[in-house]
């Protein structure tokens, strides 16, 4: 059983990079923590509408309920039975002293790829308005131009609203200045591994990050 954090900027792939670990350990669960907000607010829980008082007045949800959405999480017998990958939690170090409390973390994944790389896979992403399906026009395109792989509709390439090289620019300032503090904090621990993930990995790669 592995109890792991992804962090990476956005556009590192960290959701590519799960699901290569889920390759590996099909039971462990991936956790984000966009995820439980959208279950808590979506069941109407108490912490949810916690949570909805705050963003309702556009405030942040303050950390001591975010904390506690992923204690619930963590104590639920899939997680308790398989261990998981956290991904968006922590975000500050309060977080994180938090988290210590509450699980022994076995490994931190720090995801590294070039800015050029990031670049191309947010601004070149777009997808298929009748069933979703994500392309990209650097990396990943249909097998058919202008036709869906795998519903057939006709696709154009489209870019997401916020996909923009100014918007890009800023969530990438705001990752490495929030994500600074952590990092150290992790290493202090001898908890992080930093790999390049410019491209998927091998399997045999994949085991080696997550120590099995």
């Amino acid at each position: 059983m592995k109890k792991l954090i992804l962090f990476g900027p956005p556009g590192a792939g960290k959701g590519t990079f799960s699901s290569q670990i889920k390759d590996v350990l099909p039971d462990i669960v991936h956790i984000s923590t966009g995820d439980i907000f959208r279950e808590n607010l979506k069941n109407e829980t108490p912490l949810g509408l916690k949570a909805k008082s705050y963003m309702d007045k556009g405030e942040l949800v303050p950390d001591d309920v975010t904390i506690e959405m992923v204690r619930e999480r963590l104590n639920k017998e899939d997680v308790k039975k398989n261990g998981f990958i956290l991904d968006g939690f922590p975000r500050n170090t309060t977080q994180a002293e938090a988290l210590s409390k509450m699980q022994e973390i076995d490994r931190v994944i720090l995801l590294n790829v070039p800015r050029d790389i990031i670049i191309k896979r947010i601004l070149g992403r777009y997808s298929c308005l009748s069933c979703n399906e994500i392309y990209n026009k650097y990396f990943m395109k249909p097998k058919k131009e202008g036709i869906c792989d795998k519903c057939g509709s006709k696709i154009e390439f489209k870019q997401r609203p916020d996909d923009t090289e100014e918007t890009l620019k800023n969530r990438l300032e705001v990752y490495e200045k929030n994500t600074k503090p952590l990092i150290e904090y992790y290493k202090n621990q001898k908890l992080v591994k930093e790999i390049d993930y410019s491209n998927k990995l091998p399997e045999k790669k994949v085991k080696k990050v997550i120590g099995i």
